[in-house]
C-alpha cells in the first residue's frame, strides 16, 4: 500500500478513432450539447503511408475533453459481429467483456441525469437501460462509433470507511491475483486476514487524531 502524492487534475482528454464523424458530431454536440473546442487537420502527416486526419474535441465539463480521429480514405477496421470502432470481439465473447470497457461522466442530480435521458430517447441512440448499484445511478447507451457510454449520479457521499474498505480490497486484490489460484474466495480470506493484521495500527492513529481535536 502506497501513499504518493500526485498532482494531477483531471482528464485533459481521452480519445477514439471514429468511422462516422458526422453521427458522432450529431450525438455529442447536437444530442448532449457538449460544445466543440478544439480541432487539428493533419495533411502528410508521420509517415508517407499514414493518412491525412482531423482530431476533434468536445467539452465534457471542468475543462475536461473527449475527442476522436477520423482517418480519410481509411476503411472500417475490424469485422467481429461484437465490439465498436476500436476493437472487435467474436460471437462467443462474453457479452460482460465487451460492456467492460466504457465512458461514464457524471452529473449532479436526478434532474440533469433524467433531462440527458430525455435527449438520449429523443435521438438515434436511445437509453438502453437505467439503474441503481452501489451508490450511484446511470443511464447507458451506445454511441454511433458502438462505444458504451455512462451517465451517472451520486445517490450519496462515499464514506472515508468506503474508502478505506478500498483500500483493503486493492490491496488483497493484488496479492491473491499473483498466486497460484486467485477467486473471490480467496480474495476475501486475504482482505480478512488484512484487517486483523492492521487494526491495531488503525485504533491507534484513530486515538492519535482523538487526542489531536481536544
Amino acid at each position: 500500500m502506497t501513499h504518493l502524492p500526485h498532482t494531477i487534475r483531471g482528464v485533459d482528454h481521452v480519445a477514439f478513432p471514429t468511422f462516422d464523424p458526422a453521427a458522432t458530431v450529431r450525438f455529442y454536440r447536437d444530442v448532449l450539447g457538449f460544445p466543440v473546442v478544439h480541432s487539428i487537420c493533419a495533411a502528410g502527416w508521420g509517415p508517407e503511408d499514414h493518412p491525412d486526419f482531423i482530431h476533434f474535441f468536445f467539452d465534457i465539463g471542468n475543462g475536461d475533453r473527449i475527442a476522436f480521429f477520423y482517418y480519410f480514405g481509411l476503411d472500417r477496421i475490424g469485422t467481429g459481429p461484437k465490439g465498436d470502432a476500436y476493437a472487435s470481439f467474436s460471437q462467443e465473447t462474453p457479452d460482460f467483456f465487451v460492456k467492460s470497457r466504457h465512458l461514464a461522466l457524471h452529473v449532479d442530480s436526478e434532474e440533469d441525469l433524467l433531462e440527458y435521458r430525455r435527449r438520449l430517447d429523443n435521438s438515434e441512440w436511445p437509453v438502453y437501460r437505467q439503474l441503481q448499484h452501489e451508490t450511484i445511478e446511470s443511464i447507458y447507451t451506445h454511441d454511433p462509433n458502438g462505444y458504451m457510454f455512462e451517465i451517472t449520479r451520486a445517490l450519496r457521499p462515499v464514506t472515508p470507511q468506503e474508502d478505506l474498505d478500498a483500500s483493503l480490497t486493492i490491496d488483497a486484490l493484488v496479492d491473491v491475483v499473483t498466486g497460484p489460484d486467485p477467486s473471490m474466495a480467496a480474495l476475501l480470506t486475504r482482505k480478512a486476514e488484512l484487517i486483523t493484521e492492521r487494526a491495531a495500527a488503525w485504533q491507534e492513529e484513530q486515538h492519535t487524531k482523538e487526542l489531536a481535536t481536544r
